[in-house]
């Protein structure tokens, strides 16, 4: 009898253990947010890997997968379409879709500047000395964009209806950025292209390119466009952000963390988290120059400028108008105050203390989310 018992005994206590790792919480997985990057590499998106590295996505109780793009025209079609979720590109983006009937918008505004240079032909120094200068080019002058439809092509389109060249003479032609956009100068298949850094300083470091425009930052983007474009932005289909304002606050709050990165550490710092693949083609040196040669590019506070979304609007007008893209009804009648919304950006500050104060509670605490 008292064998039997003991096996009684044993069976519960087998029986309670399995029941325990049964029940045991199993530690849940972050919810996943994917975005896209026209261009992963360049330092006008730096937030993108640079919140990855720094750990900042996971910190803010999400898991991020990133995509790279050749250029903002296809990663806004795969935000449209639904297969990532949000996207690091220019702001211009959102109102020639909300035009178009598309209803994007702005959570994150992370750079108040395009951070753009209009690079020429070596070999032409001398025949090209500004845009205007693109009306008298045999044939037409052919300028490299990241893509059709991209914020390149919209700005060069610009540039060249401010100086009065006739959209005829402009030639639009896809030689993206790095490797491909320098090709395309060495084969002479562009006589001139817009691009940003790490490309703008290995085209001049190896003497094929001259500067023609610089945009990169405040005074010379005022000087070149005739007012300020705030670009880089965090932007999303309107539906989604409405319907994920959880993950979308998460984003934002990894985002404006990594703003507060770069406006407190050197451009020496910053480039140490980077991936050095992203500086191959120019050398750790001349990246950090670069870098620190346009921080200032860099948005600090996150938030639209409030003569941003005129300005963009009136400086992309020039080449859609020209081109009869965008109609004088389209740009009187588009809503340019749904275009962003600094709602996410202004709760970060809330959420930066608090992360600061308890490091894991939106990751393992009380703030972390449901996958």
């Amino acid at each position: 009898m008292r064998k039997v018992n003991r096996r009684l005994a044993l069976v519960s206590a087998i029986a309670m253990s399995l029941a325990m790792v049964v029940v045991a919480p199993a530690k849940a997985a972050l919810p996943t947010v994917r975005i896209e990057v026209g261009g992963l590499s360049k330092q006008i998106y730096i937030h993108a890997m640079l919140a990855q590295q720094l750990g900042y996505y996971k910190k803010y109780g999400i898991n991020v997968v990133l995509t790279d793009e050749a250029a903002g025209a296809s990663a806004e079609d795969d935000m449209l379409t639904g297969s990532v979720d949000f996207v690091l590109g220019f702001y211009d983006h959102n109102i020639d879709l909300r035009i178009k009937g598309k209803n994007t918008i702005n959570v994150a505004t992370l750079l108040q500047s395009p951070g753009e240079v209009e690079l020429c032909r070596s070999d032409l120094k001398g025949t090209i000395n500004s845009p205007a200068d693109w009306a008298n080019q045999k044939g037409g002058v052919s300028l490299g964009v990241t893509g059709l439809g991209s914020s390149t092509n919209f700005l060069t389109l610009s540039l060249g209806a401010k100086a009065g060249v006739p959209q005829s003479a402009m030639h639009s032609y896809v030689a993206g950025a790095g490797t491909t956009f320098i090709a395309a100068m060495k084969n002479k298949a562009i006589d001139c292209g817009m691009t940003t850094e790490p490309t703008i300083s290995a085209v001049l470091g190896q003497g094929i390119g001259y500067v023609l425009v610089d945009m990169r930052y405040g005074s010379l983007t005022k000087a070149a466009l005739g007012g300020p474009f705030p670009a880089t932005c965090v932007y999303g289909r309107e539906d989604w952000v409405t319907t994920h304002p959880d993950l979308t606050q998460r984003v934002v709050d990894a985002m404006m963390d990594t703003t507060r990165f770069i406006e407190s550490h050197t451009a020496a710092q910053i480039a140490a988290k980077i991936p050095a693949d992203y500086y191959a083609g120019t050398g750790i040196d001349t990246y950090i120059k670069a870098l620190n040669d346009e921080l200032v590019m860099y948005n600090p506070t996150g938030k639209m400028p409030s003569l941003g979304p005129r300005s963009v609007l009136t400086i992309d007008g020039r080449g859609k108008l020209a081109s009869g893209a965008w109609t004088v009804a389209d740009m009187k009648n588009v809503n340019l105050r749904a275009t962003y919304t600094d709602s996410y950006v202004a709760a970060s500050a809330r959420d930066l203390a608090k992360a600061d104060k308890y490091p894991n509670y939106f990751s393992t605490g009380a703030g972390a989310l449901k996958s």
